[in-house]
This record gives structure tokens, sequence and C-alpha cells, in this order.
């Protein structure tokens, strides 16, 4: 297990994604960091890994992989015995659900959570203003997706059914962020959402990547 190595951050959304899998799936791996400040993600040898230059980069044995949540899949595929099942082992019904809301995830959630994140949180570390006007619009958006989770999670208990899955997982980087700062009152302001998000922030294996977050 030790041959896993993820190339990346910790505060990197994207790295926290694989991270949280690995911790799920009680692997073992050896975090490489990647010096973004000095633009080695765009340069060699981290573009024989990745081509277009973004972090994580993930090496097991000799498959190389990039794209976190394509990452993210195949540790839960490839150690399916271990950890964490983050597929729910029943019906290919619920896999296919489970499919569909990963899809939710990365095409209706993460573009709107990831770019108020960016507003809220990333900006300021970079020295860069907040523009309110951006933040409020994206807001508004983030609303109308939270409230079709409302209505899904008065129905299951997670996103795809009554287990945590990948479609639970993928969400919680944007989340993490999202939760330090006020935007946190649209996620709290809906009762099951709030719930679900408490549940899997409070999950050992998130823990595990917030600490390591805390240690860089």
């Amino acid at each position: 297990m030790a041959g896993i190595k993820v190339h990346g951050i910790p505060m990197s959304t994207a790295t926290m994604r694989v991270l949280a899998a690995l911790y799920e799936k009680e692997l073992d791996f050896d975090l490489i960091p990647v010096d973004m400040r000095a633009g080695a993600h765009k340069q060699e040898p981290f573009l024989s890994l990745n081509p277009f230059g973004q972090i994580p980069a993930l090496e097991d044995g000799d498959l190389t992989l990039f794209e976190s949540r394509a990452i993210a899949e195949y540790i839960a595929e490839e150690y399916s015995e271990k950890g964490e099942k983050l597929f729910c082992p029943g019906c290919k019904k619920v896999k296919a659900a489970t499919k569909v809301w990963l899809q939710v995830e990365g095409q209706q959630f993460d573009p709107i959570a990831s770019k108020l994140a960016f507003e809220r949180v990333f900006k300021g570390m970079f020295g860069m203003t907040t523009d309110p006007a951006a933040v409020e619009e994206l807001e508004g958006k983030l609303v109308k997706v939270l409230d079709i989770y409302e209505a899904r999670l008065a129905k299951s208990e997670f996103l795809a059914c009554d287990c945590f899955t990948l479609a639970d997982l993928n969400h919680l980087p944007a989340i993490h962020y999202l939760m330090g700062t006020d935007s946190k009152k649209l996620f709290e302001s809906r009762p099951k959402v709030s719930e679900w998000v408490k549940k899997i922030t409070a999950r050992p294996a998130w823990a595990k990547v917030v600490e390591l977050q805390k240690k860089q």
C-alpha cells in the first residue's frame, strides 16, 4: 500500500478529495508536496504526471492518474474490500443513483461552491478583494441547488442512498471552506442539509484530512 503517492497540497480542494478517499479506505500513502508558488505544477517532472499542470496526481505502482474525482472513484473501486465501501453495496439501481449524484456534485454544486469559496476564502489568502456582487450572485445560485438537496435528503440519509458514498465525499472540500464563512447560513438554514453536513464533516477520515491541512 505504501506504493501510493499523491502529488499535491492539503490546501487544495481537489487534493483534499483524494486524501479523503484514501483515508476512508484506510490506505497508506505518501503525500508529495508540489511547490505551487514556484510554478512546479507547470514544469517537469510534474507535467509527466498531469500534462494539464493541475494538482493532484496519483501514482499507484505503474499507474498514474489525474483529475481528483476520477482518482477517488479508482480508489473506491480498486480497493473495494478495504475500509469504507464508498459505493453502496446494493443493486444496480442504487449504483446508478450514486453516479447521478456524483454528476450533480461535479456539474451543479461544485462550479458554484468553488467559485464562492474562491471569493470568500482564497481571494483573501492571495491578497485580493472579495467581490460582494459576485458573492450575492453565487449564493443565489447555490440556494437553488441546496433546495433540491433538502428535498432529496428528506428521502434518504445521504444523497445517493442511506449509505455514505463518493457522492457525499466529493462535496467535503468546498463545504469545508464555506462553513468557515458567512455562507454557512445557506447550509444551516435547511434542516436536512444541515444534518447531512454535520454527519459527513464529522467522519474520522475527514478529520484526518483537516488535521493534515493544519500541519502544512
